[in-house]
């Protein structure tokens, strides 16, 4: 039954029928069990744990270098292995199965004074040894070769060993007693090697200012045209120390350094010794 409003339009008088409601259908999926350790676990966890299960090693460690997830993780190049109790004590036992007897006579003599041992990290050592192990003079090029230190940071030849033509004179033939260095007046002048100062002053046939230093068993060097020298006569000098300051005293035409090495007093080419 309706009814008529005043502007024409009709109610009803009886209740509104209700509409359809739609049924919530709802599907149940069954429950991952991994899936709450997936999440916890990062990107970079996953994908290395994925890499070493499949095997793929060393390719994978480099794609995820490349990507930038990791630097300096190295992924295992063969696939997982799982550790036991048994196996760990196999793997102890390999290790020390594999091991060398390393084995020394009941009187031998172990010896660890310097001179004994001598690598190129001890280079005094090596000198010490070498001159203590046969006569200086009869020591060859290619033993005494880097034995001794640079007696300046930078070497740079200026004259040569040997016979040349006199820079004083002019003559030709005059022989050349040591090598010359060229060096600004004031640079540092370093002992070649450690010894004790034998001279310190001025030398009278043309070496100026001049140090010399004993090395032992008949090995010297001498240092020569220095502006000024820093050691004294007796003292000890290690290998690098700063003994003077090169100039141009004496019978010199410009600032340099004249250094030479003596064996048994005798002059030879400090070429073979540095």
């Amino acid at each position: 039954m309706t009814t008529q409003t005043v502007r024409g339009r009709r109610r009803a008088s009886g209740p509104a029928s209700e509409y359809p409601v739609a049924e919530a259908v709802m599907t149940v999926r069954p429950r991952d069990a991994h899936r709450d350790a997936r999440r916890r676990k990062s990107l970079f966890n996953q994908v290395t744990d994925f890499a070493s299960a499949s095997g793929v090693g060393q390719k994978a460690g480099i794609a995820l270098a490349a990507t930038g997830l990791v630097l300096t993780v190295t992924v295992p190049s063969t696939g997982p292995m799982m550790s036991t109790a048994d196996t760990g004590k196999n793997a102890a036992a390999a290790s020390f199965a594999a091991q060398p007897e390393v084995s020394a006579a009941a009187g031998a003599k172990i010896d660890f004074n310097r001179t004994s041992v001598a690598t190129k990290g001890d280079p005094d050592g090596k000198l010490k040894q070498l001159l203590s192990a046969q006569s200086v003079g009869t020591i060859t090029r290619a033993a005494s070769a880097g034995s001794l230190g640079a007696p300046l940071e930078h070497l740079v030849t200026a004259s040569p060993f040997g016979f040349r033509v006199s820079p004083i004179t002019g003559g030709a033939g005059e022989f050349h007693r040591g090598q010359d260095y060229a060096a600004q007046c004031g640079t540092s002048v370093m002992a070649a090697a450690s010894g004790t100062v034998t001279f310190s002053g001025w030398h009278a046939y043309g070496g100026g200012n001049r140090v010399v230093i004993d090395h032992g068993n008949g090995l010297e060097t001498t240092y020569n045209h220095l502006s000024s020298s820093s050691v004294q006569v007796g003292q000890k000098v290690s290998r690098g120390d700063v003994i003077a300051l090169s100039g141009t005293t004496g019978a010199s035409t410009g600032c340099h350094l004249h250094f030479e090495v003596m064996v048994n007093g005798d002059v030879v080419d400090p070429l073979g010794w540095l």
